[in-house]
């Protein structure tokens, strides 16, 4: 199947039209302006080509220009490819009390490297990631390539959020519309646990929509210290009643430390649970050639052809 991806510049060939136009009249238009005497003196004379071909000439080369211009596509077909993966969604906790600083430098630094080391452990498994606070917002959907969502995460601030409070129940609902194909869907939630004290709601969701959930809780029971809208100082602790939104969906919680494996005991876990449940599946590929080259570089020999073959003047 041949087609042109950018077919909206063939119709710059209606420019043909004008052109061979100007060039049948340049002649009459060169004797108008000037007498047969001085025409005979500032007269030249065709090395080459005459001037007919050479104009023949520049005007195929600017034709074979648009046609490369417009990529010419050869389509072969499509080619499948199967592969074996567990698809997992991602939240990141980018409320304001992600600010504490409680664990060094802060919450919210904090949680970001443990996302890196999390990533660093993964095996067969593809990440769609989300932020969330009083509302949920995609940072990438489905993907295996990590070193994409950490350059987005690591350029995640706050300084253009203005988002206050955590709602979870709006995570979930995020996760099962992106997970929607999958049986058994996976949350992974760093967070520091909200406001909430119960989660029943969250739980009956996760149930209803077979979300497993799994919690990296981060802060301490002391709390860290961040200022609100007024700039007071404000103490915020660890919430851990969170942890029975983990346990009672079947997942896992796990509380932050600085021991630098406990990430990956979690990624482990994941790993490990769902390593039977991964499914073959089949991506489609486009198996097309590209073939602007080829006009592309005709046009580049037409039109030195058609300059260096100029004509010299008379002396």
């Amino acid at each position: 199947m041949f087609y042109f991806k950018n077919i909206e510049f063939l119709y710059l060939l209606l420019l043909i039209i004008p052109l061979i136009y100007l060039v049948s009249k340049r002649k009459e238009f060169v004797l108008g302006q000037f007498s047969a005497e001085v025409f005979k003196r500032i007269e030249f004379k065709n090395n080459k080509f005459s001037k007919t071909t050479r104009a023949v000439i520049l005007i195929f080369s600017f034709v074979c220009l648009i046609f490369a211009l417009a990529r010419p596509i050869m389509q072969n077909g499509e080619i499948r490819i199967k592969s074996s993966f567990v698809d997992v969604l991602v939240a990141v906790d980018i409320s304001k009390s992600m600010m504490a600083d409680d664990i060094y430098p802060n919450r919210f630094e904090f949680e970001k490297n443990r996302l890196f080391s999390f990533l660093d452990e993964l095996k067969n498994i593809r990440v769609a990631l989300v932020g969330f606070s009083s509302q949920t917002f995609l940072i990438s959907p489905l993907t295996e390539d990590f070193n994409s969502l950490k350059f987005l995460v690591k350029n995640l601030r706050f300084d253009y959020l203005n988002l206050k409070g955590t709602n979870i129940k709006s995570v979930l609902e995020v996760t099962d519309d992106l997970l929607k194909d999958e049986k058994n869907k996976i949350l992974l939630i760093f967070t520091d646990g909200g406001n909430e004290d119960n989660f029943e709601n969250e739980i009956a969701f996760a149930k209803t929509h077979n979300i497993t959930i799994y919690v990296y809780n981060i802060g301490t029971l002391k709390g860290g210290i961040i200022k609100d809208e007024n700039n007071n100082a404000v103490l915020v602790k660890l919430n851990e009643n969170i942890k029975k939104l983990a346990l009672d969906t079947n997942g896992a919680y796990l509380q932050q430390s600085l021991n630098q494996d406990d990430i990956k005991q979690l990624s482990e876990i994941i790993n490990n649970n769902y390593k039977a449940q991964e499914e073959e599946k089949e991506d489609v590929i486009k198996d097309e050639k590209e073939l602007f080259i080829y006009p592309l570089i005709l046009a580049i020999i037409l039109f030195f052809m058609g300059i260096f073959s100029l004509p010299r003047r008379v002396s």
